[in-house]
């Protein structure tokens, strides 16, 4: 087997990204959020699963539609095709788990997946497992109807 391309993020990067998770999970409870809304925990919260063939983008927010956190395959530490696995969709969605706990959006959560990538199953079936409780998955895949006007047919 070939070398696995993850990316290993040293320690002044975690510590990083974990004091900006920790001030908006301040910021949240204390009423004055940056994106100005009520605590996130009381309302439940959305979770948006973009699955296309190249990437996985799984997005968090309040229950008015605020982006609260998001995360990419690419984020995570995945490189190239490795990215549109079905594993690293299972490692973002873990990591937005992670972070619902942290702000305390576990309560009621509606899960909108969107996209015909590898990651869509198995990004909802992770959130499941690690406790988020999902009232709902809605598929929002746009589906073309009609389409463009076609051309015109060729005269000889």
């Amino acid at each position: 087997m070939g070398k696995k391309h993850i990316i290993e993020k040293n320690q002044e990067e975690l510590v990083k990204e974990q004091e900006k998770i920790d001030k908006a999970v301040n910021k949240e409870r204390s009423g004055e959020s940056p994106v100005k809304t009520t605590s996130a925990g009381s309302q439940g919260g959305k979770i948006f699963i973009s699955s296309s063939y190249n990437n996985t983008i799984v997005t968090l927010t309040n229950s008015k539609g605020q982006v609260l956190a998001w995360k990419s395959a690419g984020s995570v530490g995945f490189k190239g095709t490795k990215k549109s696995t079905s594993f690293a969709a299972s490692r973002v969605a873990e990591t937005i788990a992670n972070i619902c706990k942290k702000i305390g959006v576990v309560d009621r959560i509606e899960v909108l997946v969107k996209g015909i990538g590898a990651g869509r199953e198995s990004a909802v079936r992770t959130l499941i497992s690690q406790g988020i409780n999902v009232v709902s998955i809605k598929d929002v895949t746009p589906i073309p109807h009609n389409g463009c006007r076609q051309k015109k047919v060729r005269r000889v």
